[in-house]
């Protein structure tokens, strides 16, 4: 599976302008290429622009997800559609959405951990339902959204439910890069599962952003990282059967001790 990551800046609060920024990367960069899946990062059709969401988000997810299953369709790509500001019936949700190839939304998720040191409670909606499995070319998989990451037990579920592939996406600050990296390494190897993240680059509101969108194989290896500054493509291949064989030598899913765990 050929993954490509769009590590991107996002023009703050205009949709239509980062829409096109994504279907120029799409023409240029995944036209007539290998790729199987491209992923994208968190709140990129608005970034944080948290006090005007209202009147910049989308609205029951549109015009977002019909342009992501049009990019989907175009380029025959598995698309992990990032997350975007969505308005539904009043409340303002960090919508991440999964489109296959064909064109179909096969999974959506509202982030459900939200970020104090960003006022992110004040604007927005935690999500209702946790984080679940889907599936893309018979491959289980998981997805979440940045500040979700400090939260080992959301991955662990996912990994325990099949998941060998992790998604997050993100805005993390550069100023908690160490934070980025360290934590994505450790899901990767407590879980045994590829990690693949995308974080925007850039800055926004006295806020600078880390990058460093990373694909991270089930040993915990960075097979690709970003650089910190820069627009870019962050690409590798996965071998998926790499998942089952580093459970094999390790078998921590058959080590756990489930009764002698306190339920958190």
């Amino acid at each position: 599976m050929n993954v490509a990551i769009y590590q991107m800046d996002i023009i703050p609060g205009d949709v239509k302008a980062n829409h096109e920024r994504v279907r120029k990367w799409m023409e240029h960069t995944v036209k007539n290429s290998e790729y199987n899946m491209v992923v994208l990062p968190e709140m990129w059709t608005t970034a944080y622009t948290l006090p005007e969401l209202h009147e910049v988000a989308d609205k029951e997810g549109e015009p977002t997800t019909s342009f992501l299953q049009e990019m989907a369709r175009t380029y025959q790509v598995h698309v992990i559609g990032g997350s975007f500001a969505n308005i539904v019936d009043g409340e303002a949700f960090n919508t991440a959405c999964v489109v296959n190839k064909q064109g179909e939304v096969v999974y959506q998720y509202d982030k459900i951990h939200l970020v104090p040191m960003l006022d992110e409670p004040t604007y927005l909606a935690g999500g209702r339902k946790t984080a679940e499995t889907f599936e893309l070319d018979g491959v289980k998989m998981g997805i979440i959204i940045c500040y979700d990451l400090r939260f080992p037990e959301l991955t662990r579920q996912l990994a325990l439910e099949g998941a060998e592939v992790l998604f997050i996406v993100a805005e993390w600050p550069l100023a908690r890069r160490n934070h980025w990296m360290t934590l994505q390494k450790a899901r990767a190897i407590e879980n045994q599962m590829y990690v693949i993240s995308s974080d925007r680059c850039g800055s926004y509101n006295g806020t600078t952003f880390s990058g460093t969108s990373m694909i991270i194989d089930p040993i915990g290896d960075v097979l690709a990282e970003g650089s910190i500054e820069g627009e870019e493509t962050v690409e590798a291949q996965l071998d998926l059967s790499a998942v089952e064989r580093t459970r094999k030598n390790v078998p921590v899913f058959e080590s756990r001790m489930k009764g002698l765990y306190k339920d958190l």
